[in-house]
This record gives structure tokens, C-alpha cells and sequence, in this order.
């Protein structure tokens, strides 16, 4: 028996753990549809994937940067910032002094020292800190004066280049560019923005409206206009390019709410409704182009998902998190299946195949194979 028809007969609990551990060339589809090979329906899960990691507090933690199986760092309300470099049996409060007021959203980390972290909100509640010191000290690098401006999520290329997005001000989504890793910040010319429509928008639900990959390409999700649609830049942010997702929106609580790209050209977008006990039907699509053009999954999530990662050492494995559950995709973002009930706003995976999880109530978790 190959490897994936064994991957299937584990079931998709299983699944998920053997795909995380397999190099690229082993990793394959597992079948595009709910049953294994015994014909059992795997949609209702039968253990959790997650193992909680206790923080010692209960706010929510939308951020969330995985730096290895080891160290990650959280981001939340009431201007909190956690670091472990455990594994989670500890964690260290490393809050920005005086931030109690402000709401991150994101954070990234270069490593167990260097980290950035966004604040969101009208006018000056929008802010970026950044520490080079494990988060012993702070210095705040930008604080927005246009009182028009709402940033939502930041995104880096490297440890120097990094961008982070504001809804439309003047008919167009804003730019903000580093070059220096976060310690300066400048806003881009909008010359190169297509126009948004009435009440489009990003959504900072959990630092992932803005992701990258490899040196230059960025993207950016969008909801609450007409359509749900995706930003994509191949010059750091200089221009943009723009395509319908396919996910639904036409309301200001619709659209997509997070994006996950393998290379330049294989992405996934996941959104929906969040509005607690709505519909979110149709709420997942893939691109094989890069964003050029987006088909709807086969299977979606069966809930809103505000998070998506790709599992590392596998193109065709993914995890898409919710307030309702965990979904995995091993087919590259065809179809999902859930396989955790837990409630999360956000994912991440360190390229050393730690992934990390967090949302509500202090929840953060670790995927222990």
C-alpha cells in the first residue's frame, strides 16, 4: 500500500500529522472527498489536533507569529505582548509600558529577540512598536496622523522589508513601506492602487488581510463591497493588480479575512461572515496563478475562518482556523475537513514544522505531532 492510500485509511486526524512530517516530493492528495477508505465520514472530529498552552491571561491574542517549534510570540487586547521560548510551558510578558490601551492585531518576529508589532484603530490608535531586545524595550517607530487612516495588518519579505495596510483614504487602500525592519516607516504613492469600492475594507481579525512570499510579491484580501476581492504587488507594494475571489461579501461583515501563499503562485483565501450564527457559505477559494484568478473550493469550511497557514514541507497540506474549529485541506485547498472544535482567530507554522494557534480567552496552542 503507497503512501497515500495509508494517509487515508488513518483518517484525516492522522492525516494531518504524517502529511506535516512528509518532505515535498512525499507529500500527495489524499482524496477529494469526506470518507476513507473503510467509507467512515471523517467531518466530525474525532480528537482534537491542538495542545493548549496555558498564558495565564484571558485576553485576545489575533496576532500571532510562529518563530520555531520552540518560540513564538502573541499579540492582543489591552496592549499585550507574550513571548516563549519553551514551547509554551512558559510564557513572558513582554507588553509595551503604557500600551494598555492599545489593540494589536499582528505581530511579527524575525527571531526570539526582534519582533513587530500593529496597532489598529482610527487616527493615532494606529501604531507600530518594535523591539530588537526580546521585548525588554520598546521604541514606537509610526503613529498615524490621518485621522482618515485605519491599518489593519502588517507583512515582511525579510528582516528589512516589510509593508502594512490602511483601508482606502481619497478611494484607495494606503501603503505604508520599512526598509530598515520596522524601524522607519513612509507611505507609498497611491498612483499605483486600483480604486476600491464603497465600503470596501480589510479586515484586522488576525494579521493575515497582508501576507508575502518570497522577496517582492505581496497580496492583500478585502470584504463589506460588492465583491471579496485580492490585491496582489510583484514590486513590493510600488503597484498593484486586482482580482475577484469569489468569496461572498456585499456587507461590511462578508468578504475574505485571510491569505496564505505557497511561492508565488499557489494561494488560498478564507473569510466568510463573522457575525456569530451567520452563514458562510462558498467561504474558501484557490489560486494557481498568483491571485490572477480564483475558483471556489469544492468542500469549504463549514463556518467562517478568519486564519489559513500552509503546513511547511507539503504544497498540498493547510490548516484554516475559526471561533468554531480547525479545518484541513490536503488537496492543496479543494476540499476541507474539520478536525478540531477549538475556537481560534489566528495560525502560523515556523518553517521547522512548528505550528501555533491562538485566540480568545488567552487560548494559544501548539500542533504536537
Amino acid at each position: 500500500m503507497g503512501k497515500t492510500r495509508r494517509l487515508v485509511s488513518m483518517g484525516l486526524g492522522a492525516a494531518v500529522l504524517a502529511a506535516f512530517l512528509l518532505t515535498p516530493a512525499q507529500a500527495a492528495p489524499v482524496g477529494n472527498d469526506h470518507q476513507t477508505a473503510s467509507g467512515h465520514d471523517e467531518r466530525t472530529p474525532r480528537a482534537t489536533i491542538w495542545s493548549l498552552k496555558g498564558t495565564g491571561t484571558d485576553v485576545r491574542f489575533r496576532g500571532l507569529a510562529a518563530v520555531s517549534r520552540t518560540t513564538a510570540w502573541v499579540a492582543g487586547s489591552k496592549g499585550t505582548v507574550l513571548r516563549t521560548a519553551d514551547a509554551g510551558r512558559t510564557w513572558r510578558n513582554v507588553s509595551p509600558p503604557g500600551a494598555e490601551g492599545l489593540e494589536f492585531r499582528d505581530v511579527e518576529a524575525f527571531d526570539q529577540r526582534r519582533a513587530v508589532v500593529l496597532a489598529i484603530g482610527e487616527g493615532e490608535a494606529s501604531r507600530i512598536l518594535r523591539t530588537s531586545d526580546g521585548g525588554a524595550t520598546w521604541s514606537e517607530s509610526f503613529r498615524n496622523s490621518d485621522p482618515r487612516a485605519f491599518y489593519d495588518c502588517v507583512t515582511f519579505f525579510d528582516s528589512r522589508h516589510g509593508l502594512a495596510l490602511s483601508d482606502p483614504v481619497d478611494g484607495a487602500f494606503r501603503i505604508l513601506s520599512t526598509r530598515d525592519g520596522g524601524r522607519s516607516w513612509r507611505v507609498l504613492p497611491s498612483a499605483g492602487m486600483p480604486p476600491a469600492q464603497q465600503g470596501e475594507a480589510g479586515f484586522a481579525a488576525s494579521g493575515q488581510c497582508l501576507v508575502s512570499s518570497g522577496p517582492r510579491d505581496a497580496w492583500f484580501a478585502t470584504g463589506g463591497g460588492a465583491t471579496a476581492r485580492v490585491f496582489h504587488s510583484a514590486d513590493r507594494g510600488l503597484t498593484w493588480s486586482v482580482s475577484e475571489s469569489g468569496v461572498p461579501a456585499a456587507d461590511p461583515a462578508r468578504g475574505v479575512f485571510a491569505l496564505a501563499f505557497h511561492g508565488r503562485g499557489h494561494g488560498l483565501a478564507v473569510g466568510g461572515d463573522y457575525r456569530t450564527g451567520q452563514p458562510s457559505p462558498q467561504a474558501a477559494a484557490v489560486s494557481r496563478d498568483g491571485g490572477r484568478n480564483w475558483r471556489p473550493s469544492t468542500t469549504p469550511p463549514p463556518a467562517y475562518r478568519s486564519g489559513v497557514t500552509w503546513l511547511p514541507r507539503t504544497s498540498v497540506a493547510a490548516l484554516a482556523v475559526g471561533p468554531t474549529g480547525t479545518d484541513l485541506t490536503v488537496d492543496g485547498g479543494r476540499n476541507w475537513h474539520t478536525v478540531d472544535n477549538g475556537s481560534y482567530d489566528t495560525v502560523d507554522c515556523a518553517a521547522d514544522t512548528g505550528c501555533w494557534a491562538s485566540g480568545e480567552k488567552g487560548r494559544v496552542a501548539r500542533l504536537e505531532p
